[in-house]
């Protein structure tokens, strides 16, 4: 869909959820070859069911739909006498046509590789060294090797704990045997532990075949194993079946275990969301919205995980093919090198991006709290998560390191800062992991 439709859409959501007749348009989507029947019967069944519910998952599904996918729908409020919001929308986009014409587009300015330099920040009493555009193109790729992720060069001493009074950010968790704050993880197994491994993708749906990831989901089976869950693996699911498996998992009992592990790999995307940003691709091509993929687990979808902690791990791109080149920084590390080895991106085009003001009032009344949840992105939403075609993803690769030297001794917090370094370190092409992290207590694992 074409941004400018995008935010037509998101702009006029509150009134689209309030009056759209729903029920009328099912048979018209399907007939347009707008949804499939599957995806209709997947939005009928979003949030509680309702009208404003169905209507709202309608028009955040939309935006997914294609470039035609807005005039197709108006189409399709015509054909169901509802003519009041097709005008409405119609009268929204010749007014965007001719503001895009009055207007004319800004040219943006490129700045060259060296010369620009920032003022040194303040960090409490701390100064930071000054940054600098990245350097010139022609310096080749590099990554570093799990030796060298495991070696002293993680800097442990940057996780140290930082007095807050002189403005110093991520104190570092107390020791293990400090559990008065802590999930209690004595079951065993401690939990399930589901891995969705897309690797091979439909003809049609326009996206690689994802080269090196069968050796993360190896790492990482072999790795929550370890950490006493009990492991199951789907490789090369659709969009439907990521629900249902998804779905299944919820459903079980969990009373007798502690704790719950989603890991996604697939190629993603950037996508409308009110909490947590994002979506993963099916094999055939349709996004499931990790926003989505964290409320099938909320106290309603799963209530046997209630007040226990369910943790997501996302390796996906977060949007379009947008390089994050990096500024240089002063280091100990030396320059990544791994001859014969090809860094690829999980990404894709844009397909959404973040809620505007126009929708806020209508899309928070009904979200469910997430507690007890940390859903952590290998990468910051808008740019690419690398991957390399021999050794896996960045993201993965770093994780199952950290884990197996960290995992005994500390939380989970600290152990995905200590990736989220080791990660932003490597290569010109520059990956940040991050997450959203709603749990209320520290999780050590059980080892």
């Amino acid at each position: 869909m074409d941004e400018a439709d995008r935010q037509l859409l998101r702009r006029s959501r509150v009134r689209l959820v309030s009056e759209l007749q729903v029920a009328e348009l099912w048979d018209v989507l399907v007939s347009r070859e707008l949804f499939t029947p599957d995806m209709v019967e997947d939005i009928q069944h979003a949030g509680s069911g309702t009208r404003r519910d169905q209507a709202r998952q309608l028009v955040i599904d939309l935006e997914s739909r294609g470039r035609q996918a807005l005039p197709v729908f108006i189409s399709c409020l015509e054909d169901t006498g509802q003519d009041a919001l097709a005008s409405f929308l119609r009268t929204g986009r010749r007014e965007q046509a001719l503001e895009a014409i009055r207007v004319p587009p800004l040219v943006p300015l490129e700045l060259g590789p060296l010369g620009l330099k920032a003022e040194k920040p303040m960090m409490g009493k701390r100064d930071l060294s000054a940054a600098v555009v990245t350097p010139p193109e022609n310096l080749s790729p590099v990554v570093l090797g799990p030796k060298e992720l495991c070696s002293a060069k993680l800097r442990p001493e940057v996780l140290r704990p930082v007095d807050s009074a002189s403005g110093g950010f991520g104190v570092q968790g107390r020791a293990r045997g400090d559990t008065d704050l802590a999930y209690v993880l004595n079951a065993d197994p401690c939990g399930h532990c589901l891995i969705i491994n897309n690797v091979n993708f439909s003809s049609d749906s326009g996206l690689s075949t994802r080269t090196g990831s069968n050796i993360d989901c190896e790492k990482l089976q072999r790795r929550f194993c370890l950490l006493h869950f009990a492991v199951e693996v789907k490789s090369d699911l659709t969009a439907k079946e990521m629900l249902l498996a998804l779905e299944e998992l919820a459903r079980r009992d969990h009373s007798t275990l502690d704790c719950c592990v989603v890991v996604i790999l697939s190629h993603g995307c950037q996508a409308s969301h009110l909490q947590f940003p994002g979506a993963v691709y099916g094999t055939d091509g349709w996004p499931v919205f990790i926003e989505r993929v964290v409320n099938i687990f909320n106290g309603t979808g799963c209530p046997s995980l209630g007040g226990k902690p369910k943790l997501f791990f996302i390796q996906a791109c977060g949007g379009a093919e947008q390089k994050d080149r990096g500024v240089e920084v002063a280091s100990t590390y030396s320059e990544d090198s791994a001859a014969g080895h090809s860094p690829e991106p999980d990404a894709t085009p844009f397909q959404g991006g973040p809620r505007t003001a126009d929708d806020q009032p209508d899309a928070v009344s009904s979200l469910p709290t997430p507690s007890d949840i940390l859903v952590s992105y290998s990468t910051f939403p808008g740019f690419v998560s690398w991957r390399d075609t021999q050794n896996g993803s960045w993201y993965v690769e770093t994780l199952d390191c950290i884990l197996g030297q960290w995992a005994h001794t500390e939380d989970l917090q600290s152990l995905l800062l200590r990736v989220a370094n080791a990660v932003s370190e490597r290569g010109i092409y520059k990956q940040i992991p991050g997450c959203f992290n709603f749990l209320r207590k520290k999780l050590f694992f059980k080892t």
